[in-house]
């Protein structure tokens, strides 16, 4: 049994969902993160899906560079939350209002 491009789709689309209602109804810092990588991760699949089954590269290439974007991402984002971890002792996004002016 061969999976066609809506099966890959309808994946992507529940992975991307369960990525924005992590970000939206968490207060811990690590797991916005990581919904934020899943949704990273479900537009990944959504681009070699299609680069896939039209027979085409340039699907394949954008998500070379998303995965680029993302490990900068997780590096300079993970390096901010443990300089604000040392100065509050917490990881709740509520407690980070050190930008505030």
């Amino acid at each position: 049994m061969i999976a066609g491009l809506q099966s890959y789709l309808l994946v992507s689309a529940i992975l991307f969902f369960i990525g924005v209602a992590g970000v939206l109804t968490r207060k811990n810092i690590f797991i916005i993160f990581m919904s934020i990588e899943l949704m990273l991760n479900a537009v990944n699949l959504t681009f070699i899906s299609f680069s896939r089954f039209m027979n085409n590269l340039t699907g394949q290439a954008i998500v070379f560079l998303i995965i680029a974007v993302a490990a900068a991402e997780a590096a300079i984002g993970l390096s901010i939350v443990i300089l604000i971890f040392k100065n509050k002792d917490s990881l709740s996004v509520d407690d980070f209002d050190v930008m505030k002016g």
